[in-house]
């Protein structure tokens, strides 16, 4: 299983380290059963987080043919109003001002294809839901985010869902920040399997967290 991990300006550090870590000693725990790179829609750069000038390596550019797992991680900076329109042009490098500033680079239409491609889940973290809503690529689908962001996702036609980890079939997505781990965790029981994805959770003595929400089964009454 090949993962690529996408990077974009102002990206928050721990949503992209957090999976690539587990994903990464998935594939040792697994015997080489899956690899994980660090792409851009771009192509190999250096990429700037929105954290401290933190600055990761991408090594190839996404490529949405290529069958596996797409992971988008959210941005890292001020708050600002998650709910407010991103302006491209703010002079504060504000989370939602970087998230809109996807929207006029590559990574929109390369996503898209991704999510059209059969062979491949797009998984996201925190506010990299946000990053395909903003898109217009999440109608209809059922999707979490950091807490912040939950009206955001329902104002673009997505169905937001409060809990850790949505898996909605081909869509896997996580709320906050650490729910990296979580995500990543259940990719690795999910498409590898359970007694690998327990072996890194022993290796990082880390237990993954919440209930993975699912459209699946009865409706909860008088909740």
């Amino acid at each position: 299983m090949h993962v690529q991990i996408v990077l974009f300006d102002g990206f928050d550090p721990l949503d992209a380290v957090a999976p690539f870590e587990v994903l990464h000693a998935g594939g040792a725990a697994s015997g080489g059963a899956v690899e994980v790179e660090l792409v851009s829609a771009e192509g190999p750069r250096d990429v700037v987080s929105g954290t401290g000038g933190l600055t990761l390596r991408a090594t190839a550019a996404l490529d949405p043919s290529r069958a596996g797992i797409v992971v988008v991680p959210g941005a890292s900076g001020p708050v600002g109003d998650p709910g407010a329109a991103p302006d491209e042009d703010a002079a504060e490098a504000t989370i939602p001002v970087l998230l809109g500033r996807t929207l006029i680079t590559g990574l929109p239409a390369l996503l898209g294809a991704a999510m059209e491609n059969p062979e491949l889940t797009v998984a996201c973290v925190c506010g990299g839901s946000l990053v395909l809503a903003l898109a217009g690529l999440l109608d209809g689908r059922h999707v979490t985010t950091h807490h912040l962001g939950l009206d955001l996702l329902d104002a673009t036609g997505a169905h937001a869902v409060r809990a850790r980890v949505v898996d909605d079939g081909d869509l896997v997505t996580g709320a906050g920040v650490t729910s990296g781990l979580d995500l990543a965790l259940y990719l690795l029981e999910r498409e590898v399997g359970p007694q690998v994805a327990h072996a890194v959770e022993e290796l990082f003595a880390y237990e993954r967290r919440g209930t993975v929400w699912r459209a699946v089964g009865p409706a909860p009454v008088g909740f």
